[in-house]
This record gives structure tokens, sequence and C-alpha cells, in this order.
């Protein structure tokens, strides 16, 4: 089990941005470890990062679906800053102003979109590992993925339009 643990960013970033609170990810991460170490003769070996994440994805789902919720309350948390420190005042302002518009814009998208984002953007997960993951064909994990991209390129560019002129994105996420 312990080759598992070192999963646990991995395990608890996923169930941040599913779950869109950091109580309710805690929650899931520890339900879903106590699930991989119940079911851990069944695994059978491989890559067991995914693995772990399918569990824990399953588990956020299983929480949501108990609850009856859709999508819910907006993800308000600056998590994901990169911790470095910039000696530039203004650059610094607005690197964080761009990072929290993009965090709002991928908050913004639906659960479908956020999760292929997020395992293959932030988790860096192969489009085989997703649609192992998700359960669903490599074919919609590209199209999902896909769309996304253009849903949170569009939502970043209408939260830039009309502020500061340095914000405006130079980014592509194709």
């Amino acid at each position: 089990m312990t080759r598992f643990l070192i999963h646990l960013d991995a395990a608890y970033n996923l169930a941040r941005w599913l779950m869109r609170n950091e109580h309710d990810a805690e929650d899931v991460v520890q339900e879903a470890y106590l699930r991989a170490f119940r079911h851990l003769p069944g695994f059978r070996g491989g890559d067991g990062r995914a693995w772990l994440l399918a569990i824990v994805r399953n588990t956020c789902y299983d929480r949501l679906h108990q609850r009856g919720v859709q999508d819910h309350s907006a993800f308000d948390e600056g998590i994901h800053s990169t911790g470095q420190s910039n000696t530039n005042p203004e650059a610094s302002l607005l690197k964080h102003e761009k990072a929290e518009l993009l965090r709002e814009a991928l908050a913004e998208l639906p659960v479908e979109y956020r999760e292929v984002l997020v395992l293959r953007e932030l988790e860096e997960l192969s489009y085989t590992e997703i649609a192992g993951i998700t359960k669903i064909p490599l074919g919609t994990v590209m199209s999902r993925l896909s769309r996304a991209r253009r849903r949170l390129q569009q939502s970043f560019l209408d939260r830039t339009a009309g502020r500061n002129p340095d914000l405006q994105p130079s980014i592509t996420l194709d």
C-alpha cells in the first residue's frame, strides 16, 4: 500500500477539483484509500496511479450522487499557486490575477470537462490512462479534452475582456 502513498497529492488534487471543496476532498481521498486497501488483492499490477485515481474519481461521483448534486458551489481556493516569488511586484500581481482568472474559468466548466483537463494538464496523464480512469472511449477523451480546452480558453478570454490590457492572454490550449 505504501507504493500508492506517493500518489496522495495527485489523488487530493483530483478530488479537490471534482468536489470543489477542500474538506470534502480530504474525506473523499481518505475513503478512496480505504477502498483501495480493501480492493488491493484485485489490483493486477500495472499503473497504480491510474488505478488509484479511478478509485478517487468513482468515490467523488458516489459522494456527489448521494447528495443529489450535479455540479455545486464555486471553487474559490487559491490552492494551485506555484509557490514561486517574483521580485517585480507588477509582474507578480499580473501573474496572480491571470492564475485566479484561469482557476475561475476551470471551476466554471462542467465536471466531465474539468476532470479530463485536471487529469491531462495538471496530473499529466496520457489519453489512454484517462480513458481507463473515466471508463470512456479514447476518442471521447480526446473530444472532451478538445472541447474543454476551447471552453476554458473562451471563458478565460471573456473574463479578461475589459480588464487590464496586460492580462490579455497569449495562450492557446490546443
